[in-house]
């Protein structure tokens, strides 16, 4: 058992961000309170900021200083070796790791570069740093290019270098192996080191990996972006150098190339955009210019009109030197890279046993459940049974790029909805992985169901007047073209709103959906994930100003949700007075809603009327509502009417920086999720694993 691990690499380019990012997303399942530690980063103070650290604090958010998150810089442990004081080197790591240690449950540790020193001498002071931190070990190699003994001669070396310190190996990763030798490399590796290290993994090499961005060459060819400052983080996974002429060059041209000629060759500057935007030839991640020539301005003026534009960039080196130097540049993975970073963690997910080593850390207290733990749950139960999901609002870019990161990590199937052609423009126009082949794609008019479906449509609404060709007409919208694949079991669940608003998202699944049994009302809820808990709020979104009926039915529908989804549900209602203190209309209709839930549902923990200090806050809940089993410790949140309740959630999301995952319908027979219009990626993938997670368990 340990709080800690060290990730040690033989040579450079394993991937240690692939497995640092895996690894921290596992052991956030567990505790919030986690710290990334290196001992030396490159360069001097004042320079640069570490990438893998700046990667890790701000994709997890994590609350630390960056100053926090490394020990000394290389310049700093150079100067003090030559003055033969490395036990100062030593110890001034060891003060920063154990100030972590003692404010943290986990501290996540990753070795050197090897950019620096020679190989040798970088890997013996990660051998002695991480023994001196007395940090359990996760020995990571890679077989790049590499046969199954090439591979295993860096591990032997380090399992050997290890055991010699006394150190615990606590677990061997092998990073980019060929696909075809993942198995029998993890075989002889479980021969080998089965007895002395208890997580054994070999992940395939991924060329989305070892392919650089466009910001990467930028950066490292000391570039300047000319044009499509929005598309840098499209990665170059072919180089195509046009000194020919285009109908020669075209037929030379490969998928996600960086096309490289002199910034005065307006004609392949055109040709390779039109090449880009054409059905016949492959897409191109951007455009280098080289010579310094800039071009002209007629062409200039073309390219100031195109949108959405991919990169162009300009350099001062002739063509040869350029492309030689092109061989230089290294791939990194950003904070901003999301879509790499989802396939990172799919990566890891898949080729990495978590359990094992989620065992290694099980000695850290767990009490309640933190944000990053209720998320990385809802994942994992989404992906336990796959879930049909349709999206009606297929062409719009945030639905496209939320698609991209789901189908990457493998979460849910999905079905767009829309034009195919448009649909399939726009995932060029932003250069999205998403294979035709992985997602369902449908046209509604031309789809073989369209009849049935309009039928249906017509035998469940004629009796409110609507004719066939009414029928036919809604059926073509595809909020109730959705609805109707929902209902007839097409699809699992859906989720819309981005671009609708939320009537016409709801109105189909009140029509065809309906209510289930017991249910008179559909509400909603906001998971709002705060720094340190999760809570529910609910209504935020859908009714105004409910009954005290309403309301009583809002709040056992929010604990069921709350329940479903692993929360321990002690229900609140809010008012402004807390017991039998306060008189009013408002209050009155809380003390009323609050009765009629305890009579509906005897079982359940609930408390009202009460504010929301004493709610949730143990020392105020103690002081007004002395003895209550809700009061100071509720998870469930229910507002008196929807102004209330909107406004209190956003606020609280704006001023804590909270994540707000909803609004989560509730009380339909199948599930239907609304978006906001102003929706993010993450806002659509968080409410597409609810949506799947609902779907598991309207079954």
């Amino acid at each position: 058992m340990s709080n800690s691990i060290y990730i040690s690499t033989a040579e450079a380019y394993s991937g240690k961000a692939l497995v640092s990012l895996g690894i921290m997303e596992t052991i956030l399942s567990r505790t919030s309170k986690v710290a990334f530690f290196r001992p030396v980063i490159a360069g001097s103070s004042g320079g640069e900021m570490d990438e893998d650290i700046r990667l890790i604090l701000e994709h997890f958010k994590l609350d630390m200083a960056y100053e926090e998150a490394y020990g000394l810089h290389q310049q700093e442990v150079n100067e003090l070796m030559s003055q033969g004081k490395y036990d100062e080197v030593i110890d001034r790591i060891i003060e920063k790791f154990k100030f972590l240690e003692n404010k943290y449950d986990f501290v996540l540790c990753e070795g050197s570069d090897y950019l620096g020193q020679s190989t040798a001498f970088e890997f013996s002071i990660n051998t002695d740093f991480a023994k001196n931190l007395g940090t359990p070990v996760l020995i990571l190699s890679n077989a790049v290019n590499r046969n199954i003994n090439e591979a295993l001669t860096p591990v032997q070396l380090a399992v050997d270098s290890f055991l010699e310190q006394e150190c615990k190996i606590l677990g061997i990763i092998v990073n980019r192996s060929r696909l075809e030798q993942v198995e029998e490399l993890k075989y002889v590796l479980n021969q080998k080191y089965a007895s002395i290290a208890q997580l054994i993994s070999v992940i395939p090499d991924d060329p989305k990996f070892g392919s650089p961005s466009i910001e990467d060459i930028c950066e490292h060819l000391g570039g300047r972006v000319l044009y499509g400052h929005d598309n840098l983080s499209n990665l170059a996974e072919n180089y195509s150098i046009a000194a020919m002429q285009m109908q020669n060059f075209l037929p030379r041209l490969r998928e996600n190339s960086l096309v490289i000629t002199p910034g005065d060759r307006g004609d392949v500057i055109v040709g390779a955009l039109q090449a880009h935007s054409s059905a016949n030839y492959p897409k191109i991640s951007g455009i280098l210019l080289s010579t310094g020539l800039k071009p002209e301005p007629s062409i200039a003026q073309l390219l100031e009109g195109i949108s959405d534009i991919v990169p162009v960039l300009s350099v001062k080196t002739n063509t040869y030197e350029t492309s030689t130097r092109l061989k230089e540049v290294v791939a990194k993975l950003r904070p901003t890279d999301l879509t790499r970073i989802a396939y990172a963690l799919s990566l890891f997910d898949k080729y990495v046993d978590s359990e094992k080593l989620l065992q290694q850390i099980k000695e850290i207290e767990v009490t309640g459940i933190t944000p990053k733990m209720f998320q990385y749950t809802l994942v994992q139960q989404a992906k336990q049974q796959r879930r049909r999901i349709v999206l009606p609002e297929g062409n719009d870019s945030r639905i496209l790029k939320a698609t991209e990161i789901l189908l990457a990590r493998d979460i849910v199937e999905l079905i767009l909805l829309g034009n195919k052609e448009e649909i399939l423009e726009e995932i060029n126009k932003h250069n999205l992985e998403i294979n035709p082949e992985k997602v369902e794609i449908i046209d509604p008019i031309h789809y073989h169901k369209f009849e049935t479906y309009s039928n249906k449509l017509y035998e469940l609404r004629k009796h409110k007047g609507i004719t066939k060709e009414n029928a036919r007409d809604m059926m073509a919208d595809v909020s109730y073209f959705g609805t109707m694949m929902v209902m007839t079991g097409d699809a699992d669940g859906m989720v819309s709103g981005a671009v609708h608003t939320t009537q016409h998202t709801i109105r189909p699944a009140l029509q065809l959906i309906k209510t289930r049994p017991g249910v008179s009302v559909v509400s909603s809820v906001f998971f709002m994930c705060l720094p340190d808990r999760v809570l529910v709020y609910g209504d935020c979104a859908v009714n105004p100003n409910p009954s005290e009926e309403q309301l009583a039915e809002i709040s056992i529908s929010s604990a069921e949700t709350a329940k479903d989804f692993g929360l321990e549900p002690k229900v609140a209602l809010l008012s402004y007075s807390s017991g039998e203190s306060g008189k009013g209309e408002e209050v009155e209709k809380v003390r009323k809603a609050t009765r009629l839930a305890r009579e509906r549902r005897s079982e359940l923990l609930l408390e009202g009327p009460i504010q929301y200090d004493a709610a949730v806050d143990k020392k105020v809940g103690a002081k007004k509502m002395p003895g209550s089993k809700v009061a100071g410790q509720a998870s469930v949140l229910i507002f008196p009417d929807l102004n209330t309740g909107n406004n209190t959630y956003k606020a609280v999301q704006r001023e804590t920086g909270a994540i707000a995952i909803g609004p989560v319908l509730q009380g339909l027979n199948k599930p239907v999720n609304d978006l906001s219009r102003g929706c993010t990626v993450d806002d659509i993938i968080n409410t597409v694993v609810i949506t799947a997670i609902q779907t598991q368990n309207s079954l």
